[in-house]
């Protein structure tokens, strides 16, 4: 078996799972949202649900319209207060704790190799950075695991990307998996897990791996995932709050394909709108003038994404055109930012920078693009009206090019600056 076969098999029980097997699986941790979470509540209640299966593996985090925007967003968030109140949870992160939830749960040791996790929020699939099966599901199968602690899954066929060869100046793990998807497709995972491996995936930080993993879905996967290796217990070690579990491929371990990319022809990437595989590289765009740029999301708002920022922006200024917002993805990660100096950096240089939130990555709040406008975002879905506006439009880069062209007033490239 590959390692999501044998995370299902043991999540179930079984010695052995095969592609297309329908099985019914105990869940690590189950994950929700302000926007998602209210519903699975509703359909708990509905359901004659009265305890969670776990306090402790129930989390809750009001991320995406946090802090609240309006008051239907604080009713929301208000819902998720109150149950966690009720019903003594240990995992609930409230404004001023909280962060963005998909940076916030490896960051705290929540979640963990080995794990099955699932959460009603698409992006779920970050933690196979970590070594763990990780899935998006919808409000009323979480619904139902909050009352039972499992959940039933058909075992996806796993598609092997293999990355060789050393990555070109400024390319990063955003620019692997926006290459990747303008291989595959949008739906060319559809169903399938992802594994990533490969001597060029074994030298990425565990910061470029959850950006990888991140987009899976953006690619119709199930789940993506990274073996773990010395890195990802390095990161794990002092965070992890319980035991936990290493699987390893069988040698003989099948798949549905393999994919190898050599990633000394691959050049940092942008991803016209409306979809993320869409993909140019960023030194064959000519003069898309934009007029926001965001920095930041659960795909690419940890410290080190500031740090790669912050090195284009330092002892320059936005362009005025462009207004520039920056997210931390968690309250540590702003906190560290401060204490690097990096905040400084961003408002000498006319940024915005802003408490954790998902708000302008869905459209919601802090970041909205009128009719017409343009935004460069390191965000990981740039379809039609994603951040504002119908007739706005998205172009999705990593950390570095998003920078620059915040100081170029348009698509570019740092070494153009």
């Amino acid at each position: 078996m590959n390692i999501i076969e044998k995370i299902l098999a043991a999540g179930c029980g079984k010695k052995k799972v095969a592609p297309g097997d329908f099985i019914e699986c105990n869940v690590d941790i189950a994950l929700a949202n302000d926007v998602t979470a209210p519903l699975a509540i509703s359909e708990f209640k509905k359901a004659g649900g009265k305890k969670v299966f776990d306090r402790e593996k129930i989390v809750l985090v009001p991320d995406h319209f946090c802090p609240n925007k309006d008051i239907k967003s604080a009713e929301q968030a208000k819902i998720l207060r109150d149950f966690a109140k009720e019903q003594g949870l240990t995992h609930y992160y409230d404004v001023g704790k909280m962060g963005i939830e998909h940076a916030l749960l490896p960051e705290q040791g929540v979640v963990l190799p080995g794990d099955v996790i699932i959460g009603a929020d698409s992006h779920t699939c970050t933690y196979g950075a970590l070594g763990a099966f990780a899935t998006g599901v919808g409000s009323t199968d979480l619904a139902a695991c909050m009352i039972t602690g499992k959940v039933w899954f058909k075992v996806p066929p796993t598609i092997k990307f293999i990355f060789k060869g050393k990555l070109n100046r400024w390319v990063t793990g955003k620019d692997l998996i926006l290459y990747l998807i303008g291989d595959i497709g949008v739906d060319g995972a559809n169903y399938r897990a992802m594994e990533f491996s490969g001597e060029t995936i074994g030298k990425l930080s565990m910061s470029e791996r959850f950006t990888i993993c991140n987009m899976a879905i953006e690619a119709g996967g199930k789940a993506g995932i990274i073996p773990s290796d010395k890195k990802t217990l390095d990161y794990v070690e002092g965070r992890a709050e319980r035991p936990y579990e290493i699987y390893e491929n069988d040698r003989d371990a099948k798949y549905e394909k393999v994919i190898e990319y050599d990633c000394s022809k691959i050049e940092p990437v942008v991803a016209f709108p409306p979809l993320p595989s869409n993909r140019r590289f960023v030194k064959d765009v000519k003069n898309i003038k934009i007029d926001q740029a965001v920095i930041g999301s659960c795909t690419n708002g940890r410290i080190e994404d500031l740090r790669i920022a912050a090195s284009v922006l330092k002892g320059r200024k936005v362009h005025p055109d462009v207004r520039t917002i920056i997210f931390p993805a968690t309250q540590k990660i702003y906190l560290e930012a401060i204490k690097e100096g990096l905040i400084e950096i961003f408002i000498n240089s006319g940024c915005a920078v802003s408490t954790p939130t998902c708000g302008p990555c869905l459209g919601g709040h802090m970041g909205i693009l009128a009719k017409g406008e343009r935004a460069i975002a390191t965000t990981n879905r740039n379809f039609t009206g994603r951040m504002g506006h119908p007739e706005s439009e998205v172009y999705l880069s990593n950390p570095a090019v998003a920078a620059a062209s915040a100081v170029a007033g348009k698509i570019a490239l740092p070494d153009d600056i």
